[in-house]
This record gives structure tokens, C-alpha cells and sequence, in this order.
């Protein structure tokens, strides 16, 4: 079989399919053949340097038409490839890259020296490649690297390799782990799935958010596969955005709630400035919209735009929303999606059969991860008899609709990222002035949930607030320092030990219909 891009370049060469605009007014543009050309010419790179079929490949850099052709450059020798959230600390990202077993890092220029400055904790790096600027000592730039390259398609020794991705999802350990994945997933079930949605290949895609992330990123590929184009925005700007949706009739993105909060809040003189009737599927997710997030969008965008998908990096589109039934349902992220089968299992493990009944959600599905990388017991762990959960707590109506109203899991989502307490408490822990701390999230109205820690301070030792946050921003990234931070003599345990999180969060969440 063809390599799916170098298929779509056969039939779609000179058609655009990435464009790299701009505020400062510099425009890239790559046709289906130039993508396809610059990924073989990676390929070919990647192969003299040695990686071979499996090996890990890091990217790192903001939204451009290099993270993309890279992409597929992995994909196309049968190498794993690991997008790397820049927003991630030294301490952080070191565990990830050395943890994933990673052999060449990919990053803009913008990220020299920071990869520099952490080469020394990551031994099993060969080599770092920049693209779009100069590399730091030690580095090497990839454009120069490139020019004396074939771009006709790469051809491999012996039977295809299934291509796979690696994700970084934190976990209740506290330590981020990758998701192991195919990165074509199951093509008929793909295949249903936007016919569901009703894409069409004339559509143009924008990535609201960052490639690193499963959804933006994910919604790119599938865009491509469609053979659409895609915008990417650089760096998310709520009226930048707006630009580009106008000036390429944008007709497609995949959205957290905290940048379409942000865009629908703008001034309306602002707003109005711009045209956003071509919108045609908005995919909500990485977060719940809340309903009133959606009556704004609504009043805003396309009544017949907005559709709602539940999912994640590890089991992919779970449920739709479709736009008839976003202001009737409110709360519920929608019915299974083609493909899926959903269980909902109580507390003695039996399924759930009465509705209006919260139960474990539990997922089959040929497009879910397949393991977690080095860490396939907590797979396991799982796991019920071919079904698999992250851990949320939902209940279904009697049409068949689901609703998400709680976590099994500490897990915070924070304008669509997820953040693990764990990995906070482990961080603040640290200081040798905190005895004991618990974070869980509380209500926000921008972010969905902000990160607040409880924190007991040692007999005779005071710690200000201030010198909490200063010590979190050292250890951790910015999005995971708590917001707010509160003092007890004790944090309440069960017989085992464990956090009575639940109790912690109630007094926050008093009143609410959801509890994420």
C-alpha cells in the first residue's frame, strides 16, 4: 500500500495543504507535493542518522509546517514519534525524553538551548535537529541537511510496520506516561466517523491549539487525510484567530472551551469586524463545554455548527453531540460514535443497565491506545475483560445519551490540558518547610477548573502563599502552580492512607450539576 501521504500527493500535488500565517506578516505556504517532498527528505535524514522502524523520534517547537512534515516523516520509516509539550520545565521534559527512549529531538529554534541545557540528562539522545533558525552548540541545523536529499518516497526492507504514535498523559503516580498508539487507527471505523460529522474535502482546518496536543493534532491529521487544508496559527490569539478564519474561510477546528471562551468574549465591535459564517464543524472537547459556554458560541457562530465529542488521548472519539441537540441536552457530550461500544460499570463491577445511573465508563473501541510505555500494568489496571476506562464517572438518559459528571481520578482539566495533583503534591512535597499537601481542582469560571493545594506546614514554620507559588513555578510548568492555596493542621486520609479528595473538593463544588 502507498504511504497515505504520498497517495493524497499523487492525487492532490498542487493543491495547498498547510499555511503558516502569520502576525508579524510572514506566510508559508506547503502544497500536498511539498509536504510530501520535505517529509521524504526527513525521512531519508532520519534514516542516515539510524533511526530504525520503532525507534523514538521527539518533536518540539509551536504550531508550523516543519512539526507536520516531520510527522509523517516518522510515520513513514516506521519510527515512533512523541510530541513534546513545550511548556513543560527542564525537570519535566527530561523525564519524557529520556523516559520515552528518544534518539533524535526535532525543535524550532526558539528551543536550542533549552534542549542544550538538558543534553547532558538525556544520554540516549544521538542527535537534535533545528529547524528555522540556528541550533546551539552540539546541534544540527536540518535545512542544509536536506538539500542534497532524494524526495522521491522512501522504500523499507521487508513487510510494512504498523505506524505508531506516543502521547505523554500523566497518571496518578505523578510521572507523565506515553500512550502507545496506532497513528492511522482503524480506517473504516475513522471513516464513519467523519461521515458522522459530515466532512468534506473542500473543508479548511485550523488548529486552535497546539500540535503536542491529541486533539489539535489528531483533527490535523485528519483533516489531511481528507485531503483538506490546514491553517495553522502559531500561537493561539483569540482575534488573530478570527483573521484567519475570515481570510481562509475556515470551515473546521477542534476547540477547548477556554479559547472559544476567549474569541466569543471579545468585544462585539471586535468580533464583528470579522467574518465567521463558514464555520461549518466545530469540534468541542479536550474539557466539557459548559452549556452557557455553548449558548455564547451559539449566538455568535452557525447555529448548525457546534458538535461535541467525548474522548481522549488513550481511547480517541468516544461520543458525539450532534448540533441538533446541543441546547437539548444540555450536559451531555452525546451518543457512542460509530465504531464504539460503551459500559457503564458500578462499584461491585456489574454493568449499569437503568438510566440516570453513574458507572465507571468503560470503552471497546479498535481506535483505543494499545499499551503505555513501560508501564503496562497500569494498562492492565485498566482493563475489565477487553474493556478499558481513564477513570471518568458518566450516566446515560433514556435516549441513549451520555452525561459526564465526575472523575474517578484526581485529574484536573484546565482550559483542556490535564493535570495530575499527583505530580503537584509530589513537587511541593519537596519543600522541607510543607509536611503533607493535597491538590484537587475547583471551579473557574475562564479555565473550567484552577489547581488549588491544601498545604500543612511543619510545627513552628510559617510559608507564605507567595513563597508557595514561587516554589512550584521553579519545579513545575506554569499551568500546573496552584491558583489558589489554602492551610490545614491535617489532611484527612483513609484507613490506607489515601486523600479524602472527595471530601476536599465538596465545599468548592456546592450547587453545581457537574462536579468536572
Amino acid at each position: 500500500m502507498p504511504d497515505v501521504l504520498t497517495d493524497l500527493a499523487a492525487r492532490l500535488g498542487p493543491k495547498t495543504a498547510l499555511i503558516d500565517d502569520r502576525p508579524d506578516g510572514r506566510i508559508v505556504t506547503w502544497t500536498f507535493a511539498e509536504l510530501e517532498a520535505t517529509a521524504n527528505r526527513l525521512a531519508r535524514l532520519l534514516i542516515d542518522l539510524g533511526v530504525k522502524p520503532k525507534d523514538r523520534v521527539v518533536s518540539c517547537g509551536q504550531n508550523s509546517c516543519w512539526l507536520v512534515a516531520m510527522s509523517n516523516a516518522v510515520r513513514k520509516i516506521g519510527a515512533v514519534g512523541v510530541p513534546l509539550n513545550y511548556r513543560l520545565t527542564a525537570e519535566e521534559a527530561t523525564y519524557v525524553v529520556d523516559n520515552s527512549d528518544a534518539v533524535v529531538v526535532f525543535a524550532d529554534t526558539e528551543f536550542a538551548d533549552f534542549f542544550a541545557k538538558i543534553a547532558k540528562e538525556t544520554p540516549k539522545v544521538r542527535d537534535t535537529l533545528i529547524f528555522d533558525g540556528p541550533p546551539a552548540a552540539g546541534q544540527k541545523r536540518v535545512e542544509p541537511l536536506l538539500t542534497p536529499l532524494a524526495s522521491a518516497p522512501v522504500e523499507l526492507d521487508g513487510p510494512p510496520l504498523e505506524p505508531m504514535t506516543m502521547i505523554y498523559t500523566s497518571g496518578t503516580t505523578g510521572k507523565p506516561k506515553g500512550a502507545v498508539r496506532s497513528s492511522l487507527g482503524n480506517p473504516a471505523q475513522s471513516a464513519a466517523l467523519w461521515a458522522e460529522i459530515g466532512y468534506v474535502e473542500n473543508d479548511v482546518y485550523i488548529t486552535t491549539g497546539p500540535l503536542y496536543h491529541s486533539g489539535p493534532g489528531g483533527f490535523l491529521t485528519t483533516a489531511h487525510r481528507l485531503g483538506n487544508t490546514a491553517v495553522l496559527q502559531h500561537k493561539f490569539d483569540e482575534e488573530d484567530w478570527l483573521r484567519l478564519v475570515q481570510k481562509y474561510r475556515v470551515t473546521t477546528t477542534f476547540a477547548a472551551p477556554t479559547p472559544i471562551r476567549r474569541i466569543c468574549q471579545l468585544p462585539e465591535a471586535t468580533f464583528k469586524r470579522y467574518d465567521v459564517s463558514s464555520m461549518a464543524r466545530m469540534i468541542a472537547n479536550a474539557a466539557p463545554w459548559s452549556f452557557a459556554l455553548k449558548q455564547l458560541y451559539l449566538s455568535r457562530f452557525p447555529k448548525l455548527s457546534l458538535f461535541e465529542v467525548y474522548g481522549s488521548t488513550e481511547l480517541g472519539v468516544n461520543t458525539v453531540l450532534r448540533p441538533e441537540h446541543q441546547l437539548a441536552k444540555p450536559g451531555s457530550c452525546g451518543r457512542p460514535a460509530p465504531g464504539v461500544d460503551i459500559a457503564l460499570f458500578d462499584e461491585e463491577g456489574k454493568i449499569v443497565t437503568k438510566p440516570n445511573t453513574e458507572g465507571e465508563l468503560f470503552v471497546k473501541s479498535a481506535n483505543m491506545f494499545s499499551t503505555y510505555h513501560k508501564a503496562h500494568d497500569k494498562f492492565m489496571a485498566d482493563r475489565k475483560d477487553g474493556w478499558q476506562t481513564v477513570g471518568d464517572i458518566a450516566m446515560f438518559d433514556e435516549e441513549g445519551f451520555y452525561y459526564i459528571c465526575d472523575r474517578k481520578k484526581d485529574m484536573i482539566i484546565s482550559g483542556g490540558v490535564n493535570i495530575y495533583p499527583a505530580e503537584i503534591e509530589a513537587a511541593l512535597e519537596q519543600h522541607d518547610d510543607i509536611m503533607d499537601v493535597a491538590v484537587f481542582g475547583i471551579p473557574d469560571d475562564e479555565w473550567g477548573e484552577a489547581v488549588h493545594a491544601i498545604v500543612v506546614v511543619r510545627p513552628g514554620k510559617t510559608l507564605t502563599k507567595d513563597e508557595i507559588t514561587a516554589y512550584a513555578r521553579a519545579h513545575l510548568a506554569g499551568y500546573k502552580v496552584p491558583r489558589s492555596i489554602s492551610y490545614m493542621d491535617e489532611i484527612p486520609r483513609t484507613g490506607s492512607g489515601k486523600i479524602l479528595k472527595r471530601d476536599l473538593r465538596k465545599p468548592f463544588w456546592e450547587g453545581r450539576k457537574s462536579r468536572v
